[in-house]
């Protein structure tokens, strides 16, 4: 199977962010939004024990399988969430959030789970977590005003505060694991997958 002839892929997401990585990858896609309630689905898990790393990787699974549904060929659908000392966190709602978010995670590490998982004819087909480890730095006062004024607003799009592909890449002291999952999509495992699929070349 070739490319020409591989089942169509859809990102399951209308991530601006995690249809950038696709993209600057060469990777040829379409995007369907899921439709899944994701505050439902972290209640349910988290009334049920789980932690942040499983509820990451059910997110996956349910968008990509709610779109496979209605949607032909290859879906991927991918989640990311916040870990500090095993607490899971949203995304802020507001810069003055962001800022107390900041400062928790300021000088510490934390953790960042991000799902991937292939749906085809509704079944999810392949999937993989994984858990980068980031450290921030304890950075000035000074430093985090002039980091909030320069993000803005587009700081609530992370569920961290930052884009490690931006000015948010001064916050940290040390980064251990995949950059592609820091973004929101663990490309590492799933290109291999594809590739077995048709869908990249080998």
């Amino acid at each position: 199977m070739t490319p020409a002839t591989a089942p169509p892929l859809t990102l399951a997401s209308k991530s601006p962010a995690r249809a950038q990585v696709l993209t600057g990858a060469g990777v040829a896609f379409r995007t369907a939004g899921s439709g899944v309630d994701e505050d439902v689905v972290k209640a349910e898990r988290l009334a049920a024990g789980e932690g942040p790393a499983a509820i990451a990787a059910e997110l996956a699974r349910a968008k990509a399988v709610a779109v496979s549904r209605r949607t032909p060929g290859l879906v991927i659908g991918a989640d990311q969430t916040l870990d500090v000392d095993g607490r899971l966190y949203d995304k802020a709602q507001s810069l003055e959030e962001a800022r107390a978010r900041l400062d928790l995670l300021r000088g510490r590490p934390h953790l960042l789970h991000a799902a991937v998982a292939v749906a085809e004819d509704g079944e999810v087909v392949w999937e993989e977590l994984v858990s980068p480890r980031l450290t921030m730095r304890d950075f000035s006062p000074d430093f985090l005003d002039a980091y909030l004024a320069a993000e803005g607003e587009a700081l609530l799009g992370s569920v961290g505060c930052y884009r490690l592909e931006g000015p948010g890449a001064q916050l940290f002291a040390a980064i251990e694991g995949d950059y592609f999952s820091i973004l929101g999509l663990p490309l590492m495992g799933l290109f291999p997958y594809l590739r077995s699929r048709g869908v990249l070349i080998d």
